[in-house]
């Protein structure tokens, strides 16, 4: 696996306390699924599914309970302003049908990387934290590609959400 480079641009004192909100919501999701671990549990038998579940919840308020058809919904409601400098995001492409967002910063991999997660189990983490966005996704009547996280090594996180006739879900 890749070195990972996750280092933010955006340094101001109101987004670093607000990526720290992140990064604590992240802590908690690992120390979770540690004590599940430690209990003999395999968090891939169940982490997915609850935090797909979260994302369908989000979702579902997004898109005004399935009334939305529009892509266009989602970037205004998820993907612009302070979020988009937590995440140093950049908007590829949105259309009714397409929207293709990359991550240049992720405070979920610096909470992760705090904790002593590398290589697999941090790509594992990033996984299942998507899955609340795959629910996101399925609530507007999409699916998300992940091409690159930053968790794999990659400089950047690209997200691609697609319109689909069939919605299938790796959560």
């Amino acid at each position: 696996m890749r070195t990972i480079i996750n280092k933010p641009k955006n340094k101001s004192g109101l987004i670093r306390a607000i990526r720290n909100l992140f990064e604590h919501r992240a802590l908690w999701m690992y120390l979770l699924l540690d004590e599940a671990r430690k209990k003999g549990l395999a968090p891939e038998d169940f982490a997915p599914a609850a935090i797909k579940r979260c994302g369908l919840y989000q979702g579902g308020a997004y898109a005004e309970n399935g009334s939305a058809t529009s892509l266009k919904l989602l970037r205004k409601r998820l993907f612009t302003g302070v979020g988009k400098l937590i995440f140093e995001m950049k908007i590829r492409r949105c259309t009714d049908d397409n929207l293709d967002v990359d991550f240049h910063y992720c405070p979920l991999v610096s909470a992760w990387q705090k904790q002593g997660c590398a290589g697999k189990d941090l790509a594992n983490l990033c996984e299942y934290a998507m899955c609340g966005d795959r629910g996101i996704a399925e609530s507007f009547g999409c699916d998300l590609d992940l091409v690159k996280t930053i968790a794999q090594g990659n400089g950047v996180c690209e997200i691609r959400f697609r319109r689909r006739e069939t919605v299938v879900s790796a959560c």
